[in-house]
């Protein structure tokens, strides 16, 4: 009977936002407060399990989120996301462009929502096609394939982060694992696949809109934009290293858990960002302020959706229908992060929204934490590798690379949907193989 809950509440949630057209986080509570009930809660203990949930999934991800936020807007708004692809784009050449877009794409994406990065990259990708003759999009899908698997594998980006919390897992291994999982599936997915469309025509819409693009003479320097990038990531990555190498209760060890805690992190690459990319480039401390005011503004619809999915996680787990799951799967063969897969690419499919689909999955299948021996951080990238599989017309991303690649519906399924899955199934056997070390 939980089950058969969970299946109506998800074929309600796919009726609300498919159907209805209903916001994705007003979807999730109405779920929430209907598998709450039906599981036979009374309603003032589904209300507090929601209210609960909420608080719990937000209380860290709200100062993550927004302080990533900040610095995307700064990177964005500085130039140095410009300087960043311009720089590294003129030294790799023709031969080895669509590597030097993957590194652009890997580098501007890391601290930039998905959304943010795709708009300020069009420009560059339609500059480098134009001057060097290649397809547009031979020469896009490898940054926006590093765009993509930033977006599903790695904090601070909103998916993976939100995930990490439901499951409990190490945020700062997640990053580790998923930098290291990145760099297969982005080659196979970017330069690999993108030879096989070395001779798919396309060009650029008339009239389209331009990110804000800044003369020379205002750009930060290469490497203050590169390494403000990436400040978030050396001190995430440093408190992963440091809780696998030294033994816990120790000065260094205690130190590295601080420097690597991600709010900590983001915020020391905030800091640094104010300074580097907007004090030192002449602004003035209200411009800058404004700046990250309106990056913040982004994120609130973000931050809703995510609260409805940690809403709906905890009505599973305050119900009983965590227990159960627990008990149903327990003598299956089947790898719980197959499992976890599986339930995200069919929410994907259905939603179109990655992060709902993420979130969602990540509520039915958080009850294997603890009751298998599974990899928390491992459960984290194969949910997220799930949430991007074959993207379709029910998926914004979908149609922002038909729309800037002038592409038909089946020109677009050939090249953004086929990638989005090589990514997908990529990202489950990376974490497979991973599996058998960790």
């Amino acid at each position: 009977m939980p089950l058969l809950i969970i299946a109506a509440g998800v074929c309600l949630l796919l009726l609300l936002i498919i159907a209805f057209r209903l916001n994705a986080f007003i979807a999730l509570i109405i779920v929430a407060l209907g598998v709450g009930v039906a599981q036979g809660a009374p309603v003032n203990e589904v209300i507090a399990s929601i209210t609960k949930g909420v608080g719990s999934t937000l209380s860290t991800l709200a100062l993550i989120l927004g302080l990533g936020a900040m610095l995307g807007g700064l990177i964005a708004e500085s130039g140095a996301a410009q300087v960043i692809t311009e720089r590294i784009s003129s030294r790799f050449g023709e031969k080895y462009l669509p590597w030097a877009l993957i590194l652009t794409g890997f580098i501007v994406g890391i601290p930039m929502f998905y959304t943010v990065g795709f708009v300020m990259l069009i420009p560059i990708i339609f500059t480098i096609a134009a001057s060097s003759g290649l397809p547009l999009v031979y020469v896009g899908i490898p940054m926006v394939a590093a765009l993509s698997v930033t977006h599903g594998f790695l904090p601070p980006h909103p998916a993976p982060t939100a995930i990490a919390v439901v499951y409990d897992a190490d945020i700062g291994k997640v990053l580790l694992y998923g930098l290291v999982l990145a760099v297969p599936t982005i080659i196979l997915a970017g330069p690999v696949f993108a030879k096989t469309l070395r001779n798919f025509k396309s060009t650029p819409p008339e009239h389209l809109f331009e990110a804000k693009r800044l003369p020379p003479n205002e750009l930060p320097g290469f490497d203050t934009a590169v390494l403000t990038a990436l400040t978030p990531v050396f001190f995430m990555g440093l408190g992963a290293i440091g809780k696998l190498q030294f033994e816990e209760d120790t000065i260094i060890y205690n130190w590295c858990s601080f420097l690597g805690n991600p709010v900590i992190a983001m915020l020391i690459a905030v800091l640094i960002a104010i300074y580097t990319l907007g004090l030192a480039q002449g602004q003035k401390m209200k411009s800058i302020n404004d700046t990250m005011l309106t990056s913040v503004k982004s994120t609130a619809m973000i931050l809703l959706i995510i609260a409805g999915g940690g809403a709906f996680k905890q009505v599973l787990v305050d119900s009983g229908i965590s227990e159960y799951i627990v008990t149903t799967f327990e003598g299956t063969q089947m790898s719980p992060l197959v499992l976890a897969w599986l339930i995200a690419a069919a929410l994907r499919i259905a939603l179109g929204s990655a992060t709902v689909a993420a979130l969602t999955a990540a509520g039915i299948a958080a009850p294997l934490i603890g009751s298998t021996d599974v990899n928390a951080e491992l459960l984290v990238l194969a949910t997220g590798a799930g949430s991007l599989t074959f993207s379709q017309v029910n998926d914004t991303g979908f149609w922002l690379f038909k729309e800037y690649f002038n592409l038909t519906i089946g020109q677009t399924f050939r090249t953004w949907t086929f990638m989005e899955t090589i990514v997908s199934i990529v990202g489950l056997v990376g974490c497979l193989v991973f599996d058998w070390f960790v």
